[in-house]
């Protein structure tokens, strides 16, 4: 059976998805009364607008199938160890995206620009910062490795392994924002998140095979 720390990280990585989710649905200004998007109306459901209705949604939604996409994965993950660290993988994965996407925010927000050399920059912060809060998961409850004897080489691995998946982060989200450039018809600043979101699973693949096969190897 899953432990009741997968469940916890599950429902808790559902959660944060979904307000992350309700969040960007609200930038793209998908409320009543507003301009629509796509399959979207300004119709109202009793009193409250389409995008809160759908946050609701999302809120119930989310949280519920990570659980049940983690436990299929620990069934699977029985036969086949990889699958299921792979999906505690993604989930600390996502959490360090979201993380990764609020800075990148934040520091568009305070500087007002979402695009150039300056974003690139924002960009490899924001990253930084999220790896950093990636470590003790990864290690712990991922990989499960919980001993301790080495672990300053194996941080020094964790480092180099992620200052490669840093240089393909940054560099697919630097081409994504600057050489492709917004499309759709998306403002520059969701095209940043656009690109952010791209060049995180380009990274996280690349991360996810170093630290199995090199950092956190039995």
């Amino acid at each position: 059976m899953l432990k009741k720390i997968d469940i916890v990280l599950a429902l808790i990585t559902g959660e944060i998805t979904a307000l992350f989710f309700y969040n960007l649905l609200k930038d793209l200004n998908l409320k009543g009364g507003e301009n629509c998007v796509l399959i979207f109306t300004c119709a109202s459901i009793n009193g409250s607008s389409v995008i809160d209705f759908l946050g609701w949604i999302l809120a119930v939604s989310f949280p519920i199938l990570t659980v049940i996409c983690l436990w299929v994965s620990f069934l699977l993950g029985k036969k086949f160890l990889w699958i299921f660290q792979a999906a505690k993988y993604l989930l600390i994965g996502v959490l360090a995206t979201i993380m990764d996407l609020g800075v990148l925010n934040l520091l568009i927000n305070i500087s007002g620009i979402a695009a150039g050399l300056y974003f690139s920059v924002f960009k490899g912060i924001s990253f930084i910062v999220a790896t950093c809060s990636k470590y003790a998961g990864d290690k712990f409850w991922a990989f499960e490795k919980m001993e301790k004897k080495g672990i300053g080489k194996e941080f020094g691995q964790f480092f180099l392994v992620t200052l490669v998946g840093f240089v393909i982060n940054v560099g697919v989200a630097s081409f994504v924002v600057n050489n492709v450039g917004p499309q759709f018809g998306l403002t520059p600043k969701l095209w940043a998140n656009v690109g952010g979101i791209v060049a995180a699973f380009g990274g996280m693949a690349w991360n996810f095979i170093g630290y199995k096969f090199i950092v956190f190897k039995s």
